[in-house]
C-alpha cells in the first residue's frame, strides 16, 4: 500500500519526521518497506525552491525562425514576465491569440536548475544552461512530467490548476513523500488512507479527522428508478447503490492524477479515477455502471447457472459454472436480461461498461463473503485491487460513507445530478463482537504486569470501546476491525501499543525437556555436510514442473496421467508434482552455466509418487547431483582444465558413501538402458550381494541388488535439448530415504604401531569384469590384515591378449598385533592369486 504523505494529513496530524514516522509504524506490525520522496529534499531529483516556481504563462507566440517553436511570455512573480522558448505541442493552440483571457499554469525552470533530460532514455539529469535557439535566446524552460521525475510523460508541458500561486515553489505545491506499506493478511485495516491514519493516530496521540460527507440530492427519488435483488444474502451481507444523471466523461483534475499515481495507480478518466479514490481513500471497493446499459436498471446478485459466461472489463471472456478449480458457481452481479454486470466483488462486466458516452451512472458500494471473492479470484485468474481488500474483509458499516464521498467527488470532477436517497440491501447487520480480556490473559500471553484501566487506554485509542470491569476490561469490537475475533487478538493490540521494544525478555519457567535425537534428519544433514566439503553447492529448486521440463530430460515420462497436478496452478510452469529431482536441477545447472565455467549442484527434495487408493502421495527423500564445466578453475598453471567426467561424479558418490559407512555394502553397474545417460558413461548403484555370515543378517532386511540409484554422463540428446552449454554434463539421483537407513555408525580402531607392508599386485582378466568385482575378490582372500586397496593402473593391448585387461593394485598389509614379515605377506599374496584364480579365472601378470 503506498500512502502518499500529503493525502494523509488530511486524516491526521503528523508532527515528527517522516523517518520517525515509518519506524514507529513498522515497531506496531506495519512494516515500512520504503519511503519514497518526490520533489522534496532526500529525493532523486530535488526541486531547487529557488529555480523551480510556478510561472502564469500570459501569452503564447510564433517562433520568428521555427515552426516548431513558440515563444511564451511568463510571469513568476517577478517585476517583470520572462520569454521561454518551447516546442510543447499543448500551447500550440493558444499562439497568436494575444493575451489569454484565462492564462495557464505552469512549471517554471530558471537557469541553473537540475532537472532530467527529457529528450533522453531513462532519468539523466542535466543542468539548464542559456543559449540562443534559433537566434532567441533561450535561459529558462516550461517543464514537462519527465523533466520533474514525475512520470515518463513528456507529450507537452504540466499544466497546473487555476489555482496555483503564482511564485510558489514547486516543491511546497506538488512536492510529497510516499510510505510503501507492506500489508500482510492480517493488516488489510491498513489497506487505505483511513486505515493508516487510524493508526497514525493510534500510536502518535495525534487527532484524528473523518471528514463529514455531505452531498446536494437534488434530483428525482432513487424509488422506482433502480432495483437491487440479493439472492444469496449470506454471500453477500450489504449492497447499496446510488444514481448520478448528467455527468460528463472526462479527464480527471491535476490533484487527483498525482494522487493516484503516487499511490500506485494508473488515472484513467474521471468517473473511473473517483471509483479507485474512494477505494484506496476509504478503503471500499465500489464499482459504476452505465445504467442504460443496465437492464431495467436492476442489479440481481445470485449464483451463476449451468452454460452461463461473462466477458469482464479486461475483454476476457469465462465460463462461470463452475469456478475453475472448484465445483462451486461463481457469484455474479447481473440483471434480468443475464449475467452483464461482472464477477461480484473481482471485475465488472464489459456489457455494463462506463464509456465516453455515458451520462447516467449507477454506483455499486456491496460487501462480498471473503472465501468465495478469493476462489473467484484465483479460479478466473483476476486478482484486482477489489478483490485483494474484499479477500481479507471490509467494512460492513463503511458502504454508506464511500456511497457519499463517491458521489462527492463525482459532482465535482464531472458535474451531474444526484437521485435522491440510496438502495440499501443490509441483509445481515454487523454484530460488534464483545470480549472480556482480563490482566492475567494478557500476562499469561505478553508476560506483562497491566491493570484492567492501563489495557483500555491501550485499546482505546484504536477504536475499541472498553469497559472496565472489577477483574477484566469489556471490549466492544469496531467494525473495521474484522481481524479482531478472540483473546489473542487482543492482546496482540495490546503489545502493538506497548511497544513490542518495551516487553522485557522473559524465560521459561520449567526445564527444557530432554531433546529426543532425530537420527533420518541428522544423517541427512550429514549428507550436506560431506558434499559440501566435496566442492558442491546446495540447490533448493520447486517442487512443481510443466510437461515440457520433463520432456527435456526424458521423452517418455512427460505423460501427465502419471504426475499429480495441482487444480489451480499458480503459472503453467509450476503445473505438476515432480516424480523425479532431475528436471528442475538440471534446469539450474543450464541457468547457472551461462554464468559461471564450472557448476557443482545438489539437492536434497522430495518426489510425490501417485499411491492408488490412498489420499496422499509416497514422498520419499530422494539426493539429486548435477555437475558440468572444468574440472579446476583457471589459473596460470592450468590454463585449460580438463572438463567433468563421469569419475568425477562417481567420485563424490563414492566420498559419501564411505562417510555414511555403507562403502562395502553397494556396488556400481553397468547402465545401458536409461535413454537419458550416455551409454557406456552411466551406472547404477545398487546394494551388493552380501558376503558370508553377512548374507543372512541382510537378507531379512534388505532386497539384494535392489537399485539405490543411477548416475552418469548425459546423453548429448538430453544434454541439447536442456540447452547446458559445456562439453559433458554430469547427473545423478540417488534414492536418500534408503541411503539413509542403511547408514551404518562411525567405528572407531585403535592405530596400529607396527609398520605396513605394501606389494603391487597385477591382475589380467576377462575385459567385461568389473574392477570392482575384482576388488572384492582380494578382499575376501587377504584377511583382516589388508589396511589398503588402491587400483593404480588399467591396460589393454596386445601384450595381455584380445578380451583382456590387466588391472594392477596396490596392496598394503598391517596388523595390529605385530610386524608382518615378508613371509607372512607372501603367504596371504598366495591365498589372493589362488582366489582370483578359482573366482574369476583370472591370471598374475608378470
Amino acid at each position: 500500500m503506498k500512502v502518499p504523505i500529503s493525502w494523509l494529513r488530511e486524516f491526521v496530524d503528523i508532527d515528527m519526521p517522516i523517518d520517525a514516522l515509518a519506524q514507529k509504524l513498522t515497531l506496531s506490525g506495519l512494516e515500512v518497506a520504503d519511503v519514497t520522496r518526490i520533489g522534496v529534499p532526500g529525493a532523486e531529483l530535488a526541486w531547487d525552491p529557488e529555480k523551480i516556481v510556478i510561472g502564469n504563462i500570459l501569452e503564447v507566440r510564433q517562433h520568428p525562425n521555427a515552426d516548431r517553436l513558440v515563444l511564451a511570455e511568463v510571469d513568476y512573480g517577478a517585476a517583470e514576465p520572462h520569454t521561454v522558448v518551447t516546442g510543447a505541442p499543448n500551447l500550440f493552440q493558444y499562439r497568436g491569440l494575444g493575451r489569454l483571457p484565462h492564462p495557464l499554469k505552469g512549471v517554471y525552470a530558471k537557469e541553473g536548475a537540475e532537472l532530467y533530460d527529457g529528450h533522453a532514455e531513462g532519468k539523466v539529469k542535466v543542468k539548464l544552461k542559456g543559449r540562443p535557439v534559433r537566434g532567441v535566446m533561450s535561459d529558462a524552460m516550461l517543464c514537462s512530467e519527465k523533466e520533474l521525475g514525475m512520470s515518463d510523460e513528456h507529450e507537452g508541458i504540466i499544466i497546473l490548476p487555476d489555482d496555483a500561486p503564482v511564485g510558489t515553489p514547486l516543491r511546497d505545491y506538488l512536492g510529497d513523500e510516499v510510505l510503501e506499506i507492506d500489508i500482510l493478511p492480517n493488516t488489510a485495516r491498513a489497506l487505505s488512507i483511513l486505515g493508516v491514519a487510524r493508526e497514525v493516530a493510534a500510536l502518535t496521540g495525534a487527532r484524528l479527522h473523518i471528514p463529514e460527507v455531505t452531498i446536494a440530492a437534488t434530483g428525482p427519488s432513487i424509488e422506482g428508478r433502480a432495483q437491487v435483488t440479493v439472492e444469496e444474502p449470506d454471500l453477500c451481507p450489504r449492497f447499496s447503490a446510488t444514481l448520478i444523471e448528467g455527468i460528463e466523461i472526462k479527464p480527471s483534475p491535476l490533484w487527483m492524477q498525482r494522487r493516484l499515481t503516487l499511490a500506485g495507480m494508473r488515472p484513467i478518466y474521471n468517473i473511473v479515477d473517483v471509483s479507485n479514490y474512494v477505494m484506496l481513500e476509504l478503503g471500499q471497493p465500489n464499482h459504476t455502471y452505465d445504467a442504460d446499459k443496465v437492464a431495467g436498471q436492476h442489479l440481481i446478485v445470485r449464483l451463476a447457472r449451468p452454460g452461463e459466461r461473462i466477458t469482464t472489463l479486461d475483454g476476457k471472456q469465462h465460463e462461470v459454472y463452475p469456478v475453475p478449480g472448484t465445483d462451486l458457481p461463481a457469484l455474479l452481479v447481473c440483471d434480468p436480461s443475464g449475467p452483464n454486470g461482472g464477477v461480484a466483488g473481482v471485475m465488472g462486466g464489459a456489457a455494463t461498461e462506463v464509456s465516453e458516452t455515458t451520462t447516467r451512472v449507477l454506483l455499486e458500494a456491496a460487501n462480498w463473503e471473503p472465501r468465495i471473492i478469493r476462489k473467484m479470484a484465483r479460479g478466473f485468474k483476476l486478482p484486482s485491487e477489489a478483490s485483494r481488500r474484499f479477500e481479507r474483509g471490509v467494512d460492513l458499516e463503511l458502504a454508506p460513507l464511500a456511497q457519499r464521498r463517491a458521489l462527492q467527488l463525482f459532482q465535482q470532477v464531472a458535474g451531474g445530478t444526484i437521485a435522491q436517497g440510496m438502495i440499501d440491501v443490509y441483509s445481515r447487520p454487523w454484530v460488534p463482537p464483545v470480549l472480556d480480556l482480563t490482566p492475567r490473559e494478557v500476562r499469561r500471553i505478553l508476560g506483562i504486569g497491566l491493570s484492567a484501566s492501563e489495557i483500555a487506554e491501550l485499546l482505546r485509542p484504536l477504536g475499541f470501546g472498553c469497559e472496565v470491569l472489577p477483574e477484566a476490561v469489556r471490549v466492544t469490537v469496531p467494525s473495521y476491525r474484522q481481524d479482531v475475533s478472540i483473546l489473542a487478538d487482543l492482546c496482540e493490540e495490546v503489545a502493538r501499543m506497548y511497544g513490542y521494544d518495551r516487553i522485557p525478555t522473559t524465560h521459561l519457567a520449567d526445564d527444557l525437556p530432554e531433546q529426543a535425537a532425530n537420527p533420518s534428519l541428522e544423517l541427512e544433514e550429514k549428507v550436506r555436510d560431506v558434499l559440501v566439503g566435496a566442492g558442491l553447492d546446495e540447490a533448493i529448486t520447486y517442487s512443481l514442473t510443466n510437461m515440457a521440463a520433463v520432456a527435456r530430460v526424458a521423452p517418455a515420462d512427460a505423460s501427465p496421467a502419471l504426475y499429480l497436478k495441482l487444480a489451480n496452478p499458480i503459472t503453467p510452469e509450476r503445473e505438476f508434482l515432480r516424480r523425479s529431482g532431475l528436471p528442475t536441477l538440471l534446469e539450474a545447472l543450464a541457468q547457472n552455466l551461462r554464468e559461471r565455467e564450472r557448476v557443482l549442484l545438489f539437492e536434497i527434495g522430495r518426489v510425490y509418487l501417485r499411491r492408488e487408493g490412498a489420499a496422499l502421495p509416497d514422498q520419499p527423500r530422494v539426493l539429486t547431483l548435477a555437475i558440468a564445466g572444468e574440472r579446476e578453475r583457471r589459473s596460470w598453471l592450468t590454463p585449460r582444465p580438463e572438463p567433468f567426467d563421469f569419475f568425477d561424479l562417481k567420485g563424490v558418490i563414492e566420498t559419501l558413501l564411505a562417510r555414511l559407512n555403507l562403502a562395502d555394502q553397494v556396488r556400481f553397474t553397468p547402465l545401458t538402458d536409461d535413454p537419458r545417460f550416455h551409454p557406456g558413461r552411466a551406472a547404477r548403484l545398487e546394494l551388493a550381494q552380501p558376503q558370508g555370515k553377512d548374507a543372512k543378517r541382510t537378507a531379512d532386511r534388505q532386497q539384494p541388488n535392489a537399485q539405490l540409484g543411477v548416475l552418469g554422463e548425459l546423453h548429448p540428446e538430453a544434454r541439447d535439448r536442456l540447452e547446458i552449454d559445456a562439453t559433458r554434463a554430469l547427473a545423478a539421483e540417488l534414492d536418500l530415504e534408503t541411503l539413509i537407513a542403511m547408514a551404518q555408525p562411525t567405528k572407531y580402531k585403535a592405530i596400529s604401531r607396527f609398520p605396513a607392508t605394501t606389494q603391487d599386485l597385477a591382475v589380467i582378466v576377462a575385459a567385461e569384469v568389473p574392477a570392482d568385482q575384482v576388488a572384492a575378490a582380494i578382499r575376501k582372500y587377504a584377511g583382516p590384515d589388508l589396511e589398503a586397496l588402491e587400483l593404480f593402473d588399467v591396460y589393454e593391448g596386445q601384450q595381455v591378449g584380445a578380451g583382456k585387461r590387466s588391472l594392477a593394485y596396490r596392496l598394503a598389509f598391517r596388523s595390529a598385533a605385530r610386524t608382518l614379515s615378508d613371509a607372512d605377506v607372501n603367504k596371504v599374496r598366495a591365498k589372493i592369486v589362488r582366489g582370483l584364480e578359482f573366482d574369476l579365472k583370472a591370471t598374475i601378470r608378470a
